[in-house]
């Protein structure tokens, strides 16, 4: 079975270099644009189900995947993205460097595994992203489902890859896709080039 892993557009918090994480915020035209392009790349995919992140960004990709991919869509609410900045969430950089130096540092020396006020732990995120997307994959492949893809952002993402595949990864781009099999014993990675980097410490 595939699995496409997809990252939303470009919003208008990553513009003005907010925090993000549980922010409410909308694709810019050049996130609607990349949108289009990824419904584009994603329609001759035969994707039968698409699983997508209850955040406003992430739906307003799907709305606009779903104008090219006949494919059934379901909200999950555990593909969220995490609640990573707590008392940051929604400040500019500048911002919270002014207000919250410390939690800044925090961040910066200690991500993903930082303590800032009113986040979310590290594990407990991982915990219930990594069970929701077994539970979706083993379900769908016992289905006998073809090939699924999933619209969230890039903790969970990256959450994935750490935890299921044993990989780091950084930079992920707007509209990223990353293609995997899935055959019951195991993952596949197919496709994972729309980022900066990628390795494995094991």
């Amino acid at each position: 079975m595939k699995i496409y892993l997809i990252r939303h557009g470009e919003t208008t918090g990553d513009i003005e270099d907010r925090y993000g994480g549980l922010y409410e915020d909308h694709l810019t035209k050049n996130g609607i644009i990349q949108a289009e392009e990824l419904a584009s790349k994603l329609e001759d995919k035969e994707i039968q189900k698409v699983f997508v992140s209850p955040r406003v960004r992430a739906i307003e990709t799907s709305l606009i995947v779903a104008k090219k991919v006949p494919a059934k869509f379901i909200t999950v609410n555990e593909l969220s993205e995490r609640n990573s900045y707590g008392i940051l969430t929604g400040l500019t950089k500048t911002e919270a460097k002014e207000k919250f130096s410390e939690e800044v540092e925090d961040l910066e020396a200690n991500n993903p595994y930082h303590k800032i006020k009113d986040s979310e732990e590290y594990y407990d995120f991982a915990e219930k992203v990594i069970a929701k997307f077994t539970e979706i994959t083993e379900k769908e492949l016992l289905a006998e489902t073809d090939a699924i893809a999933m619209i969230t952002h890039g903790g969970v993402i990256t959450t994935i890859f750490r935890e299921v595949l044993g990989f780091e990864i950084r930079g992920i781009k707007d509209c990223a896709i990353f293609e995997l099999d899935f055959d019951g014993a195991g993952y596949e990675i197919i496709y994972a080039k729309d980022l900066e980097k990628i390795w494995s410490d094991a």
